[in-house]
């Protein structure tokens, strides 16, 4: 699981990202919001961990344009900011949480587990894209309620892409997602890529950086 981090406090980043590292979670460090952004665009995060006063753009303003861009990967605020009003702007740009300091590694931990959980197991498991379907649950594709068959890999790839939909995925992290497949390579890829294109899937290519699947 990647996490990002947005925090400016370095004793404090240090000591979470030890801590998520000892729990299995890659995390992502930055100290401002424009590099946030930036980050957002570039990689794939299962969540983000954004604290509000920073340098540059602050918390709410980096998660209200991630919203703007269609990226809707669960954000928790981390902040000394306490006040109601600040609680009710988290919610209004988007965050799933809002997790006040000082605070217990323990219960943000459950919090990240939890909000990880939800993202991953909608209650009704089905994505949608244009005339597609992907239940997750099951790694089955449908177009116009026909079923689609995929090699294991094709399942993989599509299930990758569908639950970043509208995200950029970064293509190592792709290949590192496929790695336990036999064809875990930028030619196997490739190949995979435009296969899925034929029969319709509006898969961008987003040059030196990844692929994206977009909602038209």
């Amino acid at each position: 699981m990647k996490l990002l981090l947005l925090e400016d406090d370095i004793t404090l980043a240090e000591t979470l990202i030890d801590l998520l590292n000892d729990e299995g979670y890659e995390t992502q460090w930055v100290r401002d919001g424009d590099a946030a952004v930036d980050l957002s665009y570039e990689n794939s995060f299962d969540l983000m961990l954004l604290d509000i006063n920073v340098p540059g753009i602050d918390g709410f303003a980096t998660l209200k344009i991630l919203r703007e861009a269609s990226i809707q990967t669960p954000a928790i605020f981390i902040s000394a900011l306490n006040d109601i009003t600040s609680l009710a702007k988290g919610f209004e740009v988007g965050a799933n949480d809002y997790i006040k300091k000082p605070f217990d590694f323990d219960e943000l931990l459950i919090r990240i587990q939890a909000l990880i959980r939800q993202s991953h197991h909608s209650l009704d498991n089905i994505i949608s894209l244009d005339t597609f379907t992907f239940h997750i649950d099951k790694s089955e594709l449908y177009k116009d309620k026909e079923y689609i068959p995929l090699s294991n890999y094709e399942q993989c790839l599509v299930k990758l892409l569908f639950k970043e939909l509208n995200t950029t995925v970064n293509k190592e992290d792709i290949l590192y997602a496929l790695s336990q497949g036999e064809e875990a390579s930028e030619g196997a890829l490739r190949v995979r890529i435009n296969k899925l294109r034929k029969i319709g899937l509006p898969i961008q290519t987003v040059k030196s950086v990844g692929y994206r699947l977009e909602q038209s």
